[in-house]
């Protein structure tokens, strides 16, 4: 998967420009086809990010998808997108990046660690979007490499973003000399599951519905025929999934511009009954701060994913 030829550099940062949104499923397909090729290359290769940043010029949101990604998240209709969508929407760009022969991780079998976004300006769906791409902060981790994966959202014409999400991903078992730099293990405090505020029964079909509306078609989510292949012993949800959720459940009490952060622990298998608690924090005056928020396992009482919804500073 070559990049873009079609570029500029500036302050040694090459900027690709694309002629349009990568398709998830063709990135998909090419990484798996070459995907031996690649982890040779690499092994002897790129131990360094690209010094570049992938751009769309003009992306427009598109309404049927959104209503679709409304219905199935529980978003309430609205004209301003919810930050889960513009995730959705930025996430071909970046993925596309992480697809460049010169990226020194492998694209199929990265683990989503957490995500943090910055939902600074509500954005309606007939704004015409441009979208932002790179990678950031390769270092090593105690079960292989981890990566930031950065993506940013304007308004066609405007200079600062409106929406701003920091992905960061582990490529496990892969250890880059001069880079894999092991870690301590990380001290997991002891969690003892909350009351449920909600009680989520996830389907086998949950991975490919979210796929459906946000293009997101990784095999690990798709069946579990597709999921074995890829050492998983069933189709799991996508953990954006989960958080963007977890995000509706809070509700409007969030407002139009906030903060969001999730950090996924251990996967959910499909089908699964997720257990959910939400809990809204008040600030001195009595007014609404943040919201946290936790999935777990109903039977087992394995915590899934952790998170909260801050308002913006």
């Amino acid at each position: 998967m070559s990049a873009p030829a079609r570029g500029s550099a500036r302050g040694g940062i090459e900027t690709v420009e694309l002629p349009e949104v990568p398709s998830l499923s063709k990135l998909y397909v090419a990484a798996a086809a070459e995907a031996a090729r690649l982890m040779i290359s690499r092994g002897s290769g790129a131990r360094r990010l690209p010094s570049a940043k992938h751009h769309v010029a003009v992306v427009r949101p598109d309404l049927a998808k959104l209503t679709e990604y409304q219905h199935l998240l529980g978003e309430a209709a609205r004209d301003a997108m919810p930050a889960g969508y513009l995730h959705a929407l930025a996430f071909p760009v970046a993925m596309g990046f992480m697809g460049r022969e010169d990226f020194p991780l492998p694209l199929l079998g990265m683990v989503h660690l957490r995500n943090h976004v910055e939902y600074r300006e509500p954005v309606t769906y007939n704004d015409l979007l441009d979208v932002t791409a790179w990678a950031e902060n390769l270092c090593g981790h105690r079960a292989g490499t981890q990566v930031d994966v950065v993506a940013e959202v304007r308004r066609v014409g405007e200079a600062e973003p409106v929406w701003r999400g920091v992905s960061t991903y582990l490529a496990k078992g892969v250890f880059l000399p001069g880079v894999d730099k092991r870690g301590a293990s990380e001290v997991r405090e002891d969690f003892r599951p909350p009351l449920p505020t909600a009680l989520w029964q996830l389907g086998s079909q949950t991975g490919r519905a979210y796929a459906a509306v946000s293009g997101d078609f990784n095999p690990i989510h798709l069946s579990s025929i597709s999921a074995r292949a890829l050492g998983m012993r069933r189709s799991i949800a996508h953990g954006m999934y989960t958080a963007s959720r977890a995000l509706a459940e809070v509700g409007t009490v969030k407002g139009d511009s906030f903060v969001w952060d999730a950090k996924f622990e251990a996967p959910v298998f499909l089908p699964a009954r997720v257990a959910v608690n939400i809990t809204d924090i008040p600030d001195d005056e009595d007014a609404w701060e943040r919201s946290e928020f936790v999935g777990w396992n109903s039977k087992s009482g394995r915590r899934h994913f952790v998170g909260s919804v801050s308002r913006l500073a």
